[in-house]
């Protein structure tokens, strides 16, 4: 199974015997592994197996540079072994501030169903919660029910659903989904990050 190196590393937040940590570039090899070991996301979600390469692009990719946006952070979730069992990619104040955007979460298939995707997420909302973020927004792929399911026992509601999204070899209907952190409505929301206004 992929493991982290043992190289010095600072927390971005721990629950129980995981922990949550910014993964470096050293670390783009142990992200592929990880992709190749679980192919069922990118199968879902890209249309095709993971490829040589998804890792490194993940981890280098950034959002338009017309978006205005703080930074982007790649997570690794990490047992008491230092096994590697998911990643997801986090930018600060994206579009506005306050705003933290998850571009995406991946969690290791046999750890699917055991309650541990949503202690993840919780330590995740932490600490974007104490690092300033007032909101969370994210893009659901609508063919993906147990990911929408997912999200919305997280808390999140959707704001607007776009059409005809390109994610590698395939067009999706993406379910744009939006959280408050601190006190905070939709339309709050919405005069903040206009482009997520419905149709």
């Amino acid at each position: 199974m992929p493991r982290l190196s043992k190289q010095a590393r600072v927390a971005f937040a721990c629950t129980g015997p995981f922990r949550v940590f910014e993964l470096v570039e050293v670390d783009i090899a142990v992200m592929q592994q990880l992709y190749d070991a679980n192919p069922e996301y990118s199968r879902m979600v890209l249309g095709r197996a993971p490829r040589d390469g998804d890792a490194h692009d993940d981890f280098y990719d950034r959002p338009p540079a017309a978006f205005p946006m703080g930074r982007k952070f790649m997570l690794g979730f990490v047992d008491a072994e230092d096994e590697l069992l998911g990643v997801a990619e986090i930018v600060s104040d994206l579009f506005a501030q306050s705003v933290w955007h998850i571009g995406f979460f991946l969690l290791a298939t046999n750890q699917h169903g055991n309650g541990l995707a949503h202690q993840l997420y919780e330590a995740i909302e932490l600490a974007a919660r104490t690092n300033g973020a007032q909101w969370l927004r994210l893009g659901v792929v609508a063919d993906n029910l147990r990911g929408v399911r997912f999200w919305q026992r997280c808390g999140f509601q959707q704001v607007r659903v776009r059409e005809d999204y390109a994610l590698g070899e395939r067009q999706h209907t993406l379910r744009v989904m939006v959280k408050a952190l601190s006190r905070g409505d939709v339309p709050e929301y919405l005069a903040l990050v206009p482009r997520d206004r419905p149709d």
